[in-house]
């Protein structure tokens, strides 16, 4: 009779567990605080690793703004390497399209991390999306335009991307600098 009351008792606990995974709340070991990944691929969302993100969005912006210094550089020669161009604009546009998955919620500047991340970003998910979505189109244009070795064509389209990259640090990243 006392095994099985035990066993019914690990059973109750089983379930127990398994309603709280169903919960949709962080783990119990998580700090309250901490941002979750909604886009984790389950129902219940993950913890972010604050410091991998916050990692990995600088060695992302850090790219693109090396392969970007490379395509001006390029433009500024009498004879552009085209092939160079068109391999840095692909780069970018790479790069351009992590941007989404390295903006979890609860990760900005206001968050007390040592970022350049504006609370716009999440206050306005859509024109974010839409920034971003812009520097991927315009990165892609210049890659197919660097192809066709048209210097001024490829130099317009080089100032539209980086437009782009303004037009997004003006609405969505602190600047320090003023």
């Amino acid at each position: 009779m006392q095994r099985n009351f035990s066993s019914r008792l690990v059973v109750a606990a089983m379930l127990a567990g398994a309603l709280a995974a169903c919960s949709g709340e962080a783990p119990a070991d998580a700090p309250a605080d901490a941002p979750v990944d909604a886009a984790a691929g389950s129902d219940v969302a993950a913890p972010v690793d604050v410091e991998a993100v916050l990692k990995a969005r600088e060695a992302t912006f850090e790219g693109i703004g090396d392969a970007f210094k490379a395509v001006r550089g390029e433009l500024e020669k009498d004879a552009p390497d085209f092939a160079l161009i068109a391999t840095k604009a692909t780069e970018i546009n790479t790069a351009a399209g992590k941007i989404d998955s390295i903006f979890p919620a609860g990760t900005s500047v206001d968050d007390g991390y040592k970022t350049e991340a504006l609370a716009t970003i999440w206050e306005k998910p859509e024109e974010f999306k839409a920034a971003s979505q812009k520097l991927i189109d315009e990165s892609a244009k210049l890659a197919a335009l660097a192809k066709d070795g048209d210097k001024a064509a490829v130099a317009a389209q080089a100032m539209a991307m980086g437009g782009a990259c303004k037009g997004c640090h003006d609405k969505f990243r602190l600047d320090d600098k003023k």
